[in-house]
């Protein structure tokens, strides 16, 4: 049986010789930009937070800027990505933060982006790997399917899960990695229909609900 990390490795070398340049699913310009994008995309679609992404940074291009904003006419331009109230405050709050307390600057420690209001530890890995280059096992519905059926982990917990994939992944492959599983489980690997027979790890796959 192939030890994992050697499983890793070639999935990775796999995935990234079929996958030139950075991968991206929101639309964002900076880093102020793709926190907030990313804060909006908890439980929608990146699709969905992007069609919302130019108007609301139209409005407020800056932190101090959305870090004022009324909570009510926020509201209304992010309503089609749902949960539009709760979002709303947590974006003006986590812009007011920035602005006040980081001079306008995302931070990059997990300890920092963890203390701004929706923010979770899925989210700031993406800004840290994103933004700051930093290792970032990012672990998201798409990610946790893919790695549980490429039997890379038997953790469910979405914590437990980057715990042990951090331990099993070099530093530098996680971000990337993450990414690309993403896309994998986006484009292959998938809930409902997986596309078994196309998928470029199928002879990797150790899923039993695999079918080629």
């Amino acid at each position: 049986m192939m030890k994992i990390e050697t499983k890793i490795t070639e999935i990775y070398g796999i995935l990234n010789n079929l996958t030139d340049g950075d991968i991206t699913f929101l639309e964002a310009e900076n880093s102020f930009q793709l926190l907030i994008g990313v804060i909006l995309s908890a439980q929608t679609t990146d699709r969905q937070v992007n069609t919302i992404l130019p108007h609301l940074f139209a409005e407020y291009p800056a932190p101090e800027d959305l870090g004022k904003a009324d909570t009510a006419d926020v509201a209304k331009i992010i309503r089609p990505v749902g949960f539009f109230n709760t979002k709303a405050r947590s974006i003006i709050s986590t812009a007011s933060i920035i602005a006040q307390k980081h001079t306008g600057r995302v931070p990059e420690t997990m300890e920092e982006l963890l203390e701004l209001p929706g923010v979770g530890r899925k989210s700031a890995n993406v800004i840290r790997g994103a933004c700051f280059g930093l290792p970032a096992i990012i672990v998201d519905t798409h990610f946790a399917r893919t790695v549980s059926r490429l039997g890379l982990t038997e953790e469910r917990n979405p914590d437990k899960i980057e715990y042990d994939l951090s331990k099993k992944v070099p530093q530098k492959l996680q971000y990337r990695l993450s990414m690309l599983l993403n896309k994998l489980g986006r484009d292959y690997c998938r809930a409902q229909k997986p596309q078994c027979p196309e998928c470029p790890l199928k002879y990797l796959c150790s899923w039993e609900g695999k079918s080629f």
